[in-house]
């Protein structure tokens, strides 16, 4: 005896996307990912796995704003999520939504945390985010390569929990 739901239902994947000069990024968070397909068209994203303990079936179908380039384009499997760097055919062109529609998708959200108004920046003022776009564009598909850390790790100041704490009575 099969299970309806385990044969044939997949829900899609939590998302979150962001912009840049030259990419797109779009992370699928699904912990746990196994069976990661990652299909870039030139105006299409087709994502599938399988997540978590119960290895739901996971789907996401974007039919995209804009064009990318398939063959510049990339994804990285973590434990926690699937980040795939999308290469814009035409870089400089802001995405003001990640889809070709203006429909509201619910499991796509913009990632507000890595947004950023590109547009008035000087190239020689590349942010980490920036960078990692280089660095994306850059690696192979290789599952063994190490992202860098892109939030302020680089930089030298202390934290606010770095304060030295008061000794125990």
């Amino acid at each position: 005896m099969f299970n309806f739901h385990e044969i044939f239902y997949r829900q899609p994947a939590s998302a979150k996307w962001y912009d840049r000069r030259e990419y797109v990024f779009i992370e699928f968070c699904v912990e746990d990912s196994k069976e990661v397909k990652v299909d870039f068209g030139k105006n299409k994203l087709t994502f599938s796995c399988l997540g978590g303990a119960d290895s739901l079936k996971h789907l996401n179908e974007v039919e995209l704003f804009q064009s990318i380039d398939p063959n510049e384009s990339k994804h990285k499997r973590t434990d926690r999520s699937v980040l795939c760097c999308l290469r814009k055919a035409e870089s400089g062109q802001s995405w003001p939504r990640m889809t070709k529609e203006k429909a509201k998708l619910n499991w796509l959200s913009v990632d507000f945390n890595n947004w950023k108004d590109w547009e008035d920046d000087s190239d020689e003022d590349m942010s980490n985010f920036d960078r990692f776009s280089e660095m994306m564009n850059n690696m192979g598909g290789d599952e063994d390569v190490d992202l860098p850390e892109v939030d302020g790790a680089d930089d030298d100041s202390p934290d606010s929990d770095d304060e030295k704490m008061p000794d125990l009575e």
